[in-house]
């Protein structure tokens, strides 16, 4: 089904921009990725905190509903990686709901992690805790993100992360507060326990749910597997602050030469291998024509491109450099030299006396946008020779050769779509003709580090499996704009046994409508663990001997 146009809608109606001021310092995104390494093996990441990290009740409230606690404690990923998070959000602050009285010998807790613009604790205690209190006698313990509400940084206006980093910050702090709480909640009797979160704070729950130990309850709603789709393809795309990242990505040499050689697209060798079986029959019949469209590709005198003929006039070695697997990764110089011999091949080109024939090839080429890059020079190049060219990515890296904007049919059944195509009629045929090409190289290679330094840092596949998958179930929208699932590899293959749902709604209507839904399945999970490990809880809350609260 199509995205919902009201997720659309509502995002374009928001001031909030991300990442405005880049990507963060390259020394701090190394850190960062190295850490991500120990923090995502469940094994490793135990060893991080104690059993009896210290937490500080600093307050303790009765209603006539329940009781409510509020907390604080250190965060510990700011002590692992001084200087990474801001001072506002070293300290972690969290508010417990609890009954009066629990009423019968389980003493289930759920903690429940914010959303994007989710700030204090009010929209998740009306929504959330006072509603599952009632209906499934849960307790909920509501933490407070990094950068957001009493932990946001003074310069932060309202949701707006300054660097792509910052998110890896915020996460990395997450995954380990939320084993802090789960300590103290084992160290208080509580139990069955469990994580969930909406959105942002569905995945954020997911990532922390991998380093526990023990059977825990998980209920992620509107979220998936990756971060890398949200930000590269649905609407958030819209809130990022691109020209910056392209400015700062290709200014800084570490971005390309050093943070993208760590990276890994998760999902690009998934997909290709899904979208060749898919369109096998159809890969077959245009294999023949594409090696016939080369021979005659590779027979013609009259090309205009980047070859060995250098009709160009490159200079020697940045002619080498683009024939070579290395062409991703030029200099600003070589850039500079690359656009101004394109525009000068591409003024020669349309003012000569065209000997060709097919006036119609000639028309459409002089229609094209008049700009400097390559590829509407691949453009022209597709255009007077009747073809598209596609030139395969490194393997391994996420710097893929954006060179070459087109793809041959055979390849657009098998490759994940990068931009959109568009139908001519040429000389009484028609032709598909790739109009990615629009968009400046530099551009998509940048998006590309956006899908590497995501998945390298946020994608399900690099963490642990949880304890027991059978107390998972995952809340998706079909409709979602917000988190497209279509290029990710699903939840039930990362993590077999768990149960995915799906709602016929977008990612607004979804948590308009349907918070109801999102409990019941909240407190269906939990029923699940009460049968499934019913005597280790007793066990648990019998040896429970010092109440903290």
């Amino acid at each position: 089904m199509p995205p919902s146009r009201l997720d659309g809608l509502y995002r374009s109606l928001l001031l909030t921009k991300f990442f405005c001021k880049g990507w963060g310092k390259p020394e701090n995104l190394q850190r960062l990725f190295e850490v991500r390494k120990i923090i995502s093996n469940r094994e490793s990441c135990s060893q991080l905190v104690p059993s009896n990290y210290p937490v500080e009740i600093t307050k303790e409230e009765k209603t006539s509903e329940c009781r409510i606690l509020e907390g604080k404690f250190v965060s510990p990923f700011s002590l692992y990686l001084p200087g990474l998070v801001p001072e506002e959000s070293q300290e972690a602050h969290f508010q417990v709901i609890l009954p009066h009285k629990w009423t019968d010998r389980f003493k289930p807790m759920c903690i429940h992690l914010a959303g994007t613009g989710d700030h204090y604790y009010w929209k998740r205690r009306t929504l959330a805790a006072k509603p599952l209190l009632k209906e499934g006698n849960i307790g909920t313990i509501i933490l407070e993100n990094p950068f957001y509400g009493v932990r946001k940084p003074k310069d932060q206006k309202r949701s707006s992360l300054h660097n792509v980093s910052d998110i890896f910050v915020m996460g990395g702090c997450l995954v380990l507060e939320c084993l802090v709480l789960l300590h103290w909640c084992e160290r208080n009797g509580y139990g069955p326990l469990g994580i969930t979160g909406l959105s942002m704070g569905g995945h954020m729950a997911s990532a922390a749910a991998t380093n526990w130990h023990k059977p825990l309850v998980l209920v992620p709603c509107l979220s998936w597997s990756t971060a890398s789709a949200v930000f590269t393809q649905g609407v958030m795309t819209q809130s990022v602050n691109w020209d910056i990242l392209e400015t700062q990505y290709f200014a800084d040499g570490n971005y390309r030469e050093r943070l993208a050689k760590m990276v890994t697209i998760v999902d690009d060798a998934f997909l290709a291998g899904q979208r060749f079986v898919k369109h096998f029959n159809e890969s077959i019949k245009e294999l023949q024509k594409d090696i016939k469209d080369t021979r005659e590709f590779q027979t013609k005198k009259d090309i205009f491109g980047v070859d060995r003929t250098n009709t160009l006039n490159l200079s020697p070695a940045l002619l080498e450099k683009l024939l070579s697997r290395d062409r991703g990764r030029l200099t600003t110089q070589e850039v500079n030299e690359l656009n101004e011999k394109i525009k000068e091949a591409q003024q020669r080109y349309r003012l000569k006396s065209n000997p060709m024939p097919e006036d119609a090839k000639i028309n459409r080429i002089r229609e094209l946008p008049k700009t400097n890059d390559l590829a509407a020079a691949l453009q022209i190049l597709s255009i007077a020779n009747g073809l598209t060219i596609y030139e395969p990515p490194s393997t391994g890296s996420v710097i893929t050769s954006a060179l070459y904007g087109g793809t041959t049919k055979l390849m657009s059944y098998i490759m994940p779509s990068s931009g959109d195509s568009t139908t001519q009629e040429l000389n009484g045929e028609s032709t598909e003709l790739d109009t990615s090409g629009k968009k400046a190289w530099w551009e998509n290679e940048a998006l590309q580090f956006m899908r590497g330094v995501m998945d390298e840092c946020t994608h399900l596949k690099n963490f642990s499996v949880p304890y027991d998958t059978s107390l998972i179930i995952a809340v998706c929208a079909k409709d979602d704009a917000y988190v497209p699932r279509e290029d990710c590899t699903s939840l039930e293959e990362i993590w077999p046994g768990a149960e995915v749902r799906y709602l016929d709604a977008g990612h607004v209507s979804a948590y308009v409508l349907h918070q109801k839904l999102f409990r019941s399945c909240i407190i269906e999970a939990f029923e699940r663990a009460k049968k499934l490990y019913a005597p280790s809880f007793d066990s648990s809350n019998r040896l429970s001997s010092s109440e903290e609260c």
